[in-house]
């Protein structure tokens, strides 16, 4: 039973679905690995690595494979080249993939899309988002203070004191509470806002002050935030505006699932910072938190700059990799029965993360996004 490991080609791209440490855990579930050449090489390992750890360093990997791994889902040729019935798993952002779906679906590969592993206990070994996440954040953070021009920490000389910068948070998931963890560390006063109200308490253990406003609490399923009315909105960015003019740096990482992500900054908010502040926006690639941010580009409004992130897991690519391949390994493990790949449809985790089956769109509000466009 083979399992390929692909090299990835989107532009930007940087992290490999499987690293060498972890190619044993396959060998023992039965697995043949095989590796397409230079596959891990952005992210530092190379093939020799691969074949020390007992995979095939092979230019046809994907040839007979059972089971293939990737970070983006694989391109149109890539799927053509497997057999009916072959498995893919990748990220995969199925709404915002409708063609990709379709093509899975009609070239018979069960496809399973990371984004959509459930968020229960039972699943988060699994859960890439998280693991992704939390590189997110602390790149985030070292992002504002490379780019903002003074101090992050507070320090005491004879010349005199300098003070600490002044960091502001906007949403407490994963990459948020990252974020505030890794701006603490540096030494800078944090402040952080999320829409649910249990986080204030995460906020406060990661030696943060939770900004409290009077709004009503916006808690989602599974830990997210649900979607905010435009009103509440506008209340909201009214209430946060003179905690943002303070901020020498402001970090922005609210998101909904597979919405676009809320608008909680506008552009004369951040024209209110001071010359020289940094604002940071992890959401810039999903529509962005900060009004004219733009993916993979600085903008200069007023006397601040909009970082807008692209990618951003991919730019620290090894622990980024090596974080998602063990999500991986965990969900196939969940999947291999006896040396053989026999996803159980009945479980939860399975069922939920599984797009394409047997020529079917199973994921039903993909399915539903398809039928509502025809």
């Amino acid at each position: 039973m083979k399992l390929a490991v692909v090299r990835e080609t989107s532009q930007g791209e940087a992290r490999v679905a499987m690293v060498p440490e972890l190619v044993a855990k396959l060998s023992e579930l039965g697995f043949t690995v095989a590796v397409e050449p230079g596959a891990g090489v952005l992210a530092l390992y190379d093939d020799d690595e691969y074949a020390a750890a007992g995979a095939a360093v092979e230019t046809e990997a994907l040839s007979d494979a059972a089971v293939v791994l990737s970070v983006q889902p694989l391109t149109s040729p890539q799927l053509r080249r497997l057999a009916p019935g072959a498995a893919t798993v990748s990220f995969l952002s199925p709404a915002q993939s409708l063609d990709a779906v379709i093509e899975r679906r009609d070239v018979e590969v069960t496809s399973f899309s990371m984004e959509l592993v459930p968020r229960i206990s039972r699943a988060q070994s699994m859960d890439a988002l998280s693991s992704q996440a939390l590189v997110a954040g602390y790149r985030c953070a070292i992002v504002a203070a490379q780019r903002l021009r003074r101090f992050f920490p507070l320090n005491m000389t004879a010349a005199g004191t300098i003070t600490p910068a002044q960091v502001v948070v906007l949403g407490a998931g994963v990459a948020g509470l990252q974020a505030i963890a890794t701006a603490k560390r540096l030494g800078a006063v944090v402040k952080a806002y999320d829409v649910r109200a249990a986080a204030a308490e995460e906020i406060r253990s990661m030696g943060a002050s939770a900004i409290e406003l009077d709004l009503e609490s916006l808690e989602g399923t599974g830990g997210y935030a649900r979607e905010m009315t435009e009103e509440r909105g506008a209340r909201q960015r009214e209430a946060l505006s003179p905690y943002i003019a303070a901020a020498d740096a402001l970090i922005t990482t609210a998101a909904v699932p597979g919405r676009r992500a809320p608008l909680l900054v506008t552009t004369e908010m951040v024209a209110q910072m001071k010359p020289g502040s940094v604002v940071v926006d992890l959401a810039a690639e999903t529509g962005g938190n900060v009004e004219g941010a733009v993916p993979g580009s600085v903008v200069q409004v007023g006397g601040a700059q909009i970082w807008g992130a692209f990618n951003v897991p991919s730019q620290m690519p090894g622990p980024a990799s090596k974080l998602y391949a063990q999500n991986l390994v965990n969900l196939v493990t969940l999947m291999t029965r006896e040396g053989a790949f026999a996803p159980d449809f009945n479980d939860e985790i399975v069922a939920g993360s599984c797009v394409t089956h047997a020529g079917q769109i199973t994921h039903a509000p993909t399915r539903e996004l398809l039928e509502d466009g025809t």
